[in-house]
């Protein structure tokens, strides 16, 4: 989702340039892997790197269909998702399922939800959703369209912090 609409500008104006899209959930090694270059949040492009931020700050959401909700307390603290079917995602860099990340008064919160449902990309997680089978932990640019629509309903946004946009890196010797 940050890739395509510059992709769209780029590529028509450069039509000798090829592109060659891979996605990973992991954190490769671009060097070791033969990849010209690779996307990153910020925070983590290695400092041997170098990089140019190619999308602003942005926040995850939690979020539920309404239906999941029917019956339901509504989590009104991060601790609270103990008590509800999450929808996980596999990090393979993370050494497993991601921990959802919080901010209370600054301070980090980081909770290791469960669920009957995982997957490796967030898109999956969306379906899930979306599907009333628990609760996602999803960018909030994925989620708003189904916020409006009324299709997903967010949670906890209080306690949602900014993370570093993503960065377009290559290795400073190639």
């Amino acid at each position: 989702w940050i890739i395509w609409p510059k992709l769209q500008r780029f590529l028509p104006n450069n039509p000798d340039i090829k592109v060659e899209l891979i996605r990973e959930n992991g954190l490769s090694d671009i060097v070791t892997e033969r990849f010209d270059g690779g996307v990153r949040m910020g925070e983590q492009v290695a400092k041997d790197m170098i990089s140019t931020r190619i999308g602003p700050d942005f926040r995850f959401a939690v979020v539920g269909a309404p239906s999941y909700f029917d019956g339901k307390e509504i989590p009104e603290h991060p601790q609270d998702l103990v008590r509800h079917n999450c929808i996980n995602e596999r990090l393979p860099t993370y050494g497993g399922f991601w921990a959802w990340e919080f901010e209370d008064n600054g301070k980090e919160i980081k909770i290791r939800v469960e669920g009957q449902l995982a997957f490796n990309n967030s898109y999956q997680g969306v379906e899930g959703a979306l599907e009333g089978l628990g609760l996602a932990y999803i960018p909030e640019d994925v989620a708003l369209p189904y916020i409006a629509e009324g299709r997903l309903r967010r949670v906890l946004e209080a306690f949602s912090p900014y993370w570093d946009g993503y960065h377009l890196y290559y290795a400073s010797r190639r």
